[in-house]
């Protein structure tokens, strides 16, 4: 499903490249299943992505990150605009955006406070033409593990379900005393349970453990964010899809 949160007249003010874009998926020149794939492919990729024009207007927006995007957040999608929650944040997201926007520049920005302090990545996409540019905003990751990969991870070399409960703690910076207290056993089962996993994997040691399952490709759920009614499919029909 792809969310398109701009009108045609509006894109064309923008990027005349969207609206050509448009045109193209409208023409017989390339096949509608490619278009398709495009946007399930957008929506498959578990880090929230925010397509912006002229400011915060919000031209698109994946599944990952409407659901990323909740109230403890400290960006919200209010209507179709990208806001900061804390008025502190308007002024450096309003400059990134502009400074990735006017000039090209790539910015890595903070946002919010204490738990919920989260990292956005502002990227300037370049137009064909030379006209004015969109604004990706890419946001980052609440946990360094992704618990759906560290489940796949564990089948693969089959870990059990505790040793995985184990995986989790320690990928979330739980030393291994602390996680004997909270699972209510001795630490020496945990430290059985770490190197039961070590030599399942090869990992030389816990950060070795801890950084293969870190880098792993984020896996998506099931269960994805679907609106009631198709809101591209009202305000642009060639981007419905």
């Amino acid at each position: 499903m792809f969310t398109s949160l701009a009108t045609s007249s509006a894109a064309a003010r923008f990027n005349p490249n969207v609206v050509a874009g448009a045109q193209l998926m409208a023409s017989e020149s390339v096949p509608p299943a490619v278009w398709q794939w495009l946007a399930a492919a957008l929506d498959e990729l578990d880090y929230g992505i925010v397509l912006l024009f002229d400011g915060m207007n919000v031209v698109h927006i994946n599944d990952a990150a409407r659901v990323e995007l909740d109230e403890e957040h400290p960006l919200q999608l209010l209507g179709s605009e990208l806001r900061p929650k804390l008025a502190r944040d308007v002024a450096p997201l309003h400059d990134a955006v502009t400074a990735a926007a006017l000039r090209g520049m790539r910015r890595l920005v903070t946002l919010g406070k204490d738990a919920q302090r989260a990292s956005i990545s502002v990227i300037p996409l370049e137009a064909a033409d030379a006209g004015p540019r969109a604004v990706l905003v890419v946001l980052g990751k609440r946990a360094v593990c992704e618990s759906l990969s560290v489940q796949g991870f564990a089948r693969g070399y089959g870990i059990t379900g505790a040793e995985t409960r184990v995986l989790v703690a320690l990928c979330n910076g739980v030393p291994p005393a602390q996680i004997a207290l909270q699972l209510g056993v001795a630490v020496s089962t945990i430290r059985s349970q770490i190197g039961s996993m070590r030599i399942k994997t090869g990992a030389e040691s816990i950060r070795a453990l801890v950084r293969q399952v870190s880098v792993l490709p984020p896996v998506k759920g099931v269960l994805r964010w679907k609106p009631a009614t198709s809101f591209t499919s009202r305000l642009c029909p060639q981007l419905a899809l």
